[in-house]
Formats: structure tokens, C-alpha cells, sequence
């Protein structure tokens, strides 16, 4: 059977926030680039496909990165003692400068995505910057790679340093180039609207880009109630508005069209109910949040509102790329929300976490981080053989333990839309 094959291990997804769904030593089924299923015996029809044996690894789908800043790579881990407004003045904006230089841009945009296979991360949205040609470059290198992302263009004519300042027209016929050039270029890489947040953008720039994301079909992504200095920001620049989610909805840009915030720390009762109606990821970033003092997300009361939920790294905010590492620190964060509020926002569990990581974030792609049927065939197979283990372990336990003790050397094989994806060269 042409373009058919399968993949064999100990199989391991959550079709449903935090309900594990396990296979031992079974089969996935692939046709092209799609899940057809997952069979405990190989079914007498498939007798002559070919079966990629991985013995006793661990297989489960892609991590799923819903938000980071790919320039921040150069900065990972510095300034981290800083809040947010300041780190923006102090690190994050002079390094985006320099992305003018497109030999410096690519050096770093190389080393990002080879980090990102490294670490098993085979779908992310990304924040570029507002050079039009490096973020060009960034979508070709993507593509290049064999790895999917949403990659933005970020706009910003307002409350910025000089060299990073657009004017609003042409801010706007830069990402309606890109738009034109790039929607149908790549079937992996997309582009996304990406205002940086409210307080540098001006609202003819916000309501700019959401014409061009109606034109286009094209998602949005961007910040939302990060830290109180913001917050109170965008009050003085907007006072009229009910709250900083109502100025991105006043312009189009809150779930007109699929649309991930990240943060979300300090949202109010009326924003998440915003957010519940037109259906806005709210992207956790615990990392960040902690590094840059800004809080801790409500994630269980978001979840239990019935707003979608993903994880972020938030790279350079965030001091790590790992989404295992992403995730200890998102079942972190949980805990020290139930132990301060009264134990009244229940923890999250290992398979929530995990799902979040998965299907969480692939919602945002379409049928992305399940092994379903009909579901595109993004998997990591995990060779877990080498952890400090003593004694005799569940499925469950084992992929515990590696989301907790392993990292990427236990990471074998890349798996993005059906084809295995080696380490990218540049």
C-alpha cells in the first residue's frame, strides 16, 4: 500500500483533557500524513505495510509551543531579575534591533530552530519582529526544517524606541505583503496578525490588522493582562473601553478569527467571559510569569470557564525551550495556586499537563496532538530506558518520570505530518 506505514511501542495520548489513552506495544496506523488508527494487533488489510518497530519507547504526539519570541533566543536567561516593562526597555527591544541584519537574524533564528527540534517541539507560534525581510527569512527557514509554526511579523508604530517604531502605513503594507506572499507558500508554515500588544499600537494600526485578518482569513496572536504596569497602561491609552481584551475586540482581533493571547494572569470576570464567547486561547507561560513577577495564571478556573488553554515557553521571558520543562513548571504553578487561594482551584494532574503540551495547543493547528483517526501524525518516540529506573513502572509512571527527570537525549525520533523530520541543517 503506497504512502501507508506504521509505527509500533508503548503508545501514549489524551483525546480528552487528562483521560490517558494507552497502548501497549501496539500499532499506529499512517496514511500520507494523517492517523487512520491505533490497533493493539496489525489488522490482516495492513499485513504487507512497512512497521517501524521501536520496541519498548514510548511513543506520543508532538509538544505543541503556543507562544515565544524567536529573537529572544539570543537572551535566554538574562534579565530575568527584571519586571516586564523593564526587561522590554532593558533587553528585548535592543536585541530585536538588530534584526535588521539579516546574517545576525539568521544565526540566531538557526540556532532557535534547531532547538526546537532538540527538545521535541514540532508545532509552535512565534513572535518574530517588525523587519519584514528577517521575518521572510524566518518562515522560509521553518519551512526549510520540516517543522510547522505560525510566524508573525510584529507590528508596532507607537510607545517604542525610535529604531523600533513603524509608521502605521507601513506597518500595515508590510504584513499584507507577507500575507499575500506567504498564506499559500508553505502547507506546514503560516503566517499570523501579531500586534505586540496593545500599548504600541496605535488603534488605526489594531483596526488595520483586523481588516487585513478578515481579507486574509489569517489567526491572530498577541498579550493579554500579563503584569499590573500594563494593565494600568493600557487604561490611560484606552479609557473608554471596558477592559484591555475589549480594545483587541473592538478592532477584530479577539476570536473573530482563531486567536491565542498569552498570559492571561490578571484577566477580569468580564474578559473571561469574552474569552469563553469568541473562543481565544489564553496561552500559559509559568515561566515567564514567574521569572518576570507578573503572577500566576488562574489556568484551572480558565479551563473550568471553558476558555481553550495551551502552554508557552515565552523564550526570553521564559529561560528554557523545553515544554517538559514547561510543564513542570505549569503543574508548579497549579499547586502553589490550590496551597494560597484555599484550595480552591484543584491542581493540575500529570495528564492535564501533558494534554495541554498535546492536543491543548494543537486545537490552534486544526486535528494536531492526538493520535485519532483523522488526526495529522506528529510523534516523539521516547527512549526512556536510560532514566534512574528501580523498579517496576506503569505506562503512566514512565512517561511521569520523564516529563519530570528526562529531557531531550531521551528524545529518538521526530515525527511532523506523517514524515520524520532529522535535525535541520542551515
Amino acid at each position: 500500500m503506497k504512502d501507508i506505514y506504521a509505527v509500533k511501542g508503548n503508545i501514549i495520548f489524551t483525546p480528552a483533557f487528562g483521560k490517558y489513552t494507552i497502548f501497549k506495544n501496539s500499532y499506529i496506523i499512517v496514511e500520507g500524513k494523517y492517523v487512520k488508527g491505533v490497533y493493539e494487533k496489525l489488522p490482516l488489510k495492513f499485513k504487507n505495510i512497512s512497521v517501524k518497530d521501536y520496541g519498548d519507547s514510548l511513543i506520543i504526539p508532538g509538544f505543541v509551543d503556543l507562544h515565544l519570541h524567536a529573537p529572544q533566543f539570543a537572551n535566554l536567561g538574562l534579565g530575568l531579575d527584571k519586571e516586564l516593562m523593564p526587561w522590554l526597555e532593558t533587553y528585548t527591544f535592543p536585541e530585536e534591533k538588530k534584526y535588521s541584519d539579516l546574517v545576525y537574524a539568521k544565526k540566531v533564528y538557526a540556532a532557535l530552530i534547531k532547538e526546537l527540534w532538540k527538545f521535541g517541539t514540532t508545532r509552535s507560534v512565534v513572535f518574530a519582529t517588525l523587519h519584514k525581510e528577517a521575518s521572510k527569512m524566518l518562515m522560509d527557514m521553518f519551512a526549510k526544517s520540516g517543522l510547522s509554526a505560525y510566524i508573525g511579523k510584529v507590528n508596532m508604530d507607537i510607545n517604542s524606541p525610535d529604531y523600533l517604531v513603524e509608521t502605521t502605513e507601513q506597518s500595515l503594507k508590510d504584513t499584507e505583503e507577507i500575507l499575500i506572499e506567504y498564506s499559500d507558500k508553505y502547507d506546514l508554515v503560516k503566517p499570523i496578525i501579531t500586534p505586540r500588544f496593545v500599548p504600541t499600537c496605535t488603534s488605526a494600526l489594531m483596526d488595520g490588522l483586523g481588516k487585513l485578518a478578515a481579507k486574509y482569513n489569517t489567526k491572530v496572536q498577541s498579550h493579554l493582562c500579563e503584569n499590573k504596569d500594563e494593565i494600568a497602561f493600557v487604561k490611560q491609552l484606552h479609557p473608554i473601553s471596558k477592559n484591555y481584551a475589549s480594545v483587541y475586540n473592538e478592532a477584530n482581533l479577539f476570536g473573530q478569527l482563531p486567536t491565542c493571547m498569552a498570559h492571561c494572569v490578571l484577566v477580569d470576570e468580564d474578559e473571561i467571559d469574552l474569552m469563553v464567547k469568541n473562543q481565544v486561547f489564553a496561552v500559559h507561560c509559568p515561566n515567564s510569569n514567574n521569572n518576570l513577577s507578573s503572577g500566576m495564571s488562574p489556568v484551572t478556573k480558565l479551563i473550568n470557564s471553558g476558555i481553550p488553554v495551551a502552554l508557552g515557553s515565552d523564550i526570553g521571558a521564559g529561560h528554557s525551550l523545553s515544554m517538559l520543562n514547561t510543564m513542570v513548571a505549569a503543574a508548579q504553578v497549579s499547586n502553589l495556586n490550590y496551597a494560597t487561594k484555599n484550595r480552591t482551584e484543584k491542581p493540575l494532574n500529570t495528564a492535564e499537563i501533558f494534554y495541554l503540551a498535546t492536543k491543548g495547543g494543537g486545537k490552534f493547528f486544526g486535528n494536531i496532538g492526538s493520535f485519532e483517526e483523522g488526526y495529522e501524525f506528529d510523534a516523539l518516540v521516547i527512549d526512556d530506558s536510560t532514566l534512574p529506573i528501580v523498579k517496576t513502572l506503569t505506562l503512566e509512571e514512565r512517561l511521569q518520570k520523564f516529563i519530570y527527570t528526562g529531557d531531550d537525549r531521551n528524545i529518538k525520533i521526530r515525527y511532523v505530518a506523517g514524515s520524520e523530520v532529522k535535525e535541520p541543517a542551515f
